[in-house]
């Protein structure tokens, strides 16, 4: 029987998909096989020998401890695109909002309550102070062109925008489904200097951190407007609130708010709503559990952000998954330590990510409990999981 412990209310669409006769509910995650989370903070947690595996229910990771869960040979999955519609959706509010003045708008009319039947004179008399410029026409740069990013891009094309993307890393998959319409940009600066307003979706890392600052700024068109609905950590709040102030940038609307940046005049603060839909939270809840069911059972990695994609079908009659060290020779120890145990390999796939490597065996013969402990004997090998 698997364990397995959520850390946060997840929806029922994931929870619901495990066999109630091979998993079980528990409230200790030291008793834990593998986690179920979404918000929780698990920097400060004690992981147990037991747990194989943590599975966030959404994109960003910032919350688990990838480092030590690299160390102690712990999986750590996230659920790419299942919120992707959802956010996309926020963006383009979000677009909407910084060009129409809506929120001061509706803001203002609140103000007028009490004024029986002079409400609609004062309405036309005060609605110049929130005019604002169409879409249409205007021109969107979007930073980060994954599952988010091409459909915002996408998107502002139905608008009538004209779209920059820029993506260093754009992959081939995500490349079939860019509008051929987007305009790819070699550069930040060429989005910075073209665009009227930019959107980021990038994750946060050491060098994305504080990306909007005001050397970036500084190179961008007068009257910008700049949407963070990917970290808050990306655009540096100092000189945020800097270009507000000097009309650098028209507006900021931000999915993060901080104490610093609730209640300035030009900026947007959404409490963190991106991924609040029921239909995202089913959807990354789903994806989850398949990601860990797969792994649990079979030792399939898909969506991990500290070790590489391995999927095998299954062979033999026992599999082994090791994990270890992205090192010379790992393989040959693993292979050889396997043959010494009489056993024969009927497949092997190896796959790597940065520092650490993952191989699966699949072997012809019974298993003994010895084999697990001699392969994690093997200097660089960090955990060793058996499936019969």
């Amino acid at each position: 029987m698997y364990q397995i412990k959520t850390l946060n209310k997840i929806s029922p669409a994931g929870t619901d998909r495990f066999d109630k006769s091979k998993y079980a509910f528990v409230e200790e995650i030291a008793d834990a096989d593998a986690v179920m989370v979404r918000s929780a903070s698990m920097h400060e947690m004690e992981f147990s020998p037991s747990l194989k595996a943590i599975a966030r229910a959404g994109a960003g990771v910032n919350n688990i401890p990838i480092d030590k869960c690299s160390e102690q040979g712990i999986v750590v999955f996230n659920t790419p695109g299942a919120n992707a519609n959802a956010v996309k959706e926020l963006v383009l509010a979000g677009l909407l909002m910084s060009a129409r003045k809506v929120v001061p708008g509706i803001e203002w009319a609140k103000t007028l309550k009490g004024q029986g039947a002079e409400v609609g004179k004062l309405v036309e008399k005060g609605k110049s102070a929130f005019a604002g410029p169409e879409l249409m026409g205007k021109t969107l740069g979007v930073i980060g062109l994954g599952a988010i990013g091409v459909l915002v891009a996408n998107a502002a094309r139905h608008f009538g925008m004209k779209v920059y993307g820029y993506d260093p890393y754009l992959s081939v998959d995500t490349a079939w489904g860019l509008s051929r319409e987007t305009k790819h940009a070699n550069s930040l600066s060429e989005i910075y200097q073209n665009c009227d307003f930019i959107t980021l979706h990038v994750p946060l890392t050491p060098d994305t951190k504080g990306m909007i600052n005001s050397e970036s700024l500084e190179a961008c068109k007068n009257g910008v407007r700049i949407l963070n609905f990917a970290r808050g950590d990306l655009v540096n709040t100092e000189d945020i609130l800097a270009a507000l102030d000097s009309g650098k940038v028209s507006c900021y609307v931000t999915d993060f708010p901080n104490d610093e940046l609730l209640d300035v005049d030009g900026v947007i603060a959404i409490p963190h709503l991106g991924a609040s839909t029921p239909e995202s939270e089913d959807n990354c809840a789903r994806m989850a559990a398949m990601e860990l069911i797969d792994f649990l059972e079979n030792g399939n990695i898909k969506n991990s952000v500290n070790l590489p994609n391995v999927k095998l079908e299954r062979s033999g009659t026992c599999r082994l998954g090791v994990i270890h060290k992205n090192i010379p020779n790992m393989l040959s120890q693993i292979s050889q330590t396997i043959s010494a145990a009489g056993l024969n390999i009927d497949n092997l796939t190896n796959k790597s990510k940065k520092d650490y490597a993952y191989t699966v065996v699949d072997v012809d013969g019974l298993i003994s409990k010895e084999l697990p402990e001699q392969l994690g004997a093997i200097d660089g090998v960090v955990r060793v999981n058996l499936y019969r």
